[in-house]
């Protein structure tokens, strides 16, 4: 069960058991991540909380945090369903790329498919921030690139810091 909010006639904020909520748990992990998660295919809200579920058991990764959940119109291609973007705070002793290859199977394991840019999409995973590094590779860059003109991410991650 969700409590819903207004912040405008396009933007509306969720909050329930999950989200938001801060987990103390230690954990000797090395790297603290954070993870934009999103999606507007299905019941994207249950998708997040089967992924915290999922998360939570994985001894890769601690789960530090979760934000609020987002619901915003698409951007890019705007002819589909608008989106749910949170934000996930994690642990990890995985390094960059290892990381990445790591969320693309968790992206997988979520049935996503991808076709085209900015398509619809059961869940999109993308790294935020990895510590205090800064990449630019081909198939990673680090910090993402526009998160900060993004409410998708600027909006929930605001919220962590409350």
């Amino acid at each position: 069960m969700y409590i819903k909010r207004s912040l405008s006639k396009e933007l509306e904020i969720y909050s329930g058991v999950h989200f938001p909520c801060t987990d103390f748990t230690k954990t000797s992990h090395r790297y603290e991540v954070v993870v934009g998660i999103g999606g507007n295919v299905g019941d994207v809200r249950r998708r997040f909380e089967h992924l915290y579920f999922w998360i939570q058991r994985d001894k890769r990764v601690a789960l530090l945090k979760t934000s609020l959940i987002l619901k915003n119109p698409p951007f890019g291609y705007v002819e589909q369903e608008d989106f749910f973007n949170s934000i996930i705070v994690l642990k990890t002793s995985m390094q960059p790329k290892e990381f990445l290859a790591y969320l693309m199977r968790l992206e997988k394991k979520f049935r996503r498919k991808r076709s085209f840019a900015n398509a619809p999409r059961t869940l999109d995973l993308d790294i935020i921030f990895f510590e205090n590094r800064v990449i630019k590779t081909e198939k990673l860059t680090i910090p993402h690139v526009h998160w900060s003109q993004r409410e998708s991410v600027v909006i929930p991650l605001a919220g962590l810091h409350k």
